[in-house]
């Protein structure tokens, strides 16, 4: 059964949104107050529409509370977003994701009751910044202020092992969840599968942790 969703903000995050969205089958009402913007997505949404989101009127007149999920992706104008955010709740929202442009505005969009704040610039930082440090990592994924998860290219050092010979867990306290090798994937690896060239490390732990592991894969 095909959700549904609606996109305040078509922006470059909220566009982005939207067309991942539609490109998956999904229904999808995007809305913005810049008529260009949404002239642009009328192909691409199921339903384009020209509104102020802080008008709880135009929200109730659109039916948004019957949608499944809502993401509020405005830019830069964060009483908009604070404004937008606090109406779809009263309204009686099922689920609210919301863009937050800072750990202040987080905190605000918290307290009103959005279900899941995401700080795209932010993680997408952090993201480069160890891409940057690491040769060997190649996707890093918050889970928390302390706990990723993160995809590790394996190289000489550790190929040829197992994984009940490399000892990570005892060594590191990180878990390998998963192995990539090519088009398939190894969930819940067994402690004698055997470490293969090409091999991605998905794993999970502390951020210091996952480093220390970082490091040793790069001496």
């Amino acid at each position: 059964m095909k959700k549904e969703f609606v996109v305040i903000g078509l922006g470059r995050f909220g566009g982005s949104i939207c067309r991942e969205l539609s490109l998956q089958g999904m229904e999808v009402m995007a809305i913005d107050q810049d008529e260009d913007r949404v002239n642009e997505f009328a192909s691409i949404a199921t339903h384009a529409v020209i509104a102020d989101s802080t008008d709880e009127t135009v929200l109730k007149n659109l039916g948004i509370r019957n949608f499944d999920h809502i993401i509020v992706a405005i830019g830069a104008d964060i009483q908009a977003s604070i404004l937008t955010t606090l109406m779809l709740k009263e309204i009686g929202a099922k689920k609210v994701t919301v863009k937050a442009q800072n750990d202040y505005h987080a905190k605000v969009l918290q307290k009103i009751g959005a279900d899941h704040v995401v700080h795209p610039e932010r993680d997408m930082g952090r993201r480069i910044a160890h891409h940057i440090v690491s040769n060997n990592v190649l996707d890093y994924i918050e889970l928390s202020d302390k706990y990723s998860i993160v995809e590790i290219a394996v190289n000489e050092h550790i190929t040829g092992n197992s994984i009940v010979d490399l000892n990570i867990r005892a060594k590191y306290g990180i878990n390998i969840v998963a192995i990539k090798r090519g088009n398939s994937m190894v969930i819940s690896p067994q402690a004698y599968d055997v470490i293969e060239q090409d091999d991605i490390l998905i794993v999970i732990g502390a951020d210091a942790d996952i480093q220390r592991f970082e490091k040793k894969l790069s001496q």
